[in-house]
């Protein structure tokens, strides 16, 4: 699976990948406090895309729930 970052001059990172299915889905983190947007696009139509803002704890939350997240760095996470 390829990970594609993207700079957001002014906002912060974008990382994302195309599924099996061929849905294309991210992680916008924001500079200005690291706030997380989990973002998704819409395969009908290639402009359109959902997003939904997440806080530290519910990012840590939902990695935890994907099984991707060690004990360990979620504790050394400043």
């Amino acid at each position: 699976m390829q990970i594609e970052v993207v700079p957001l001059p002014g906002i912060g990172l974008r990382h994302t990948f195309t599924t099996e299915q061929g849905r294309r889905v991210g992680v916008v983190t924001h500079h200005a406090g690291g706030v997380r947007r989990l973002v998704h696009d819409d395969p009908t139509d290639p402009d359109r895309s959902c997003d939904l803002r997440l806080t530290r704890a519910e990012a840590l939350a939902l990695a935890n729930l994907l099984g991707v997240l060690d004990v360990v760095q979620a504790d050394a996470v400043g």
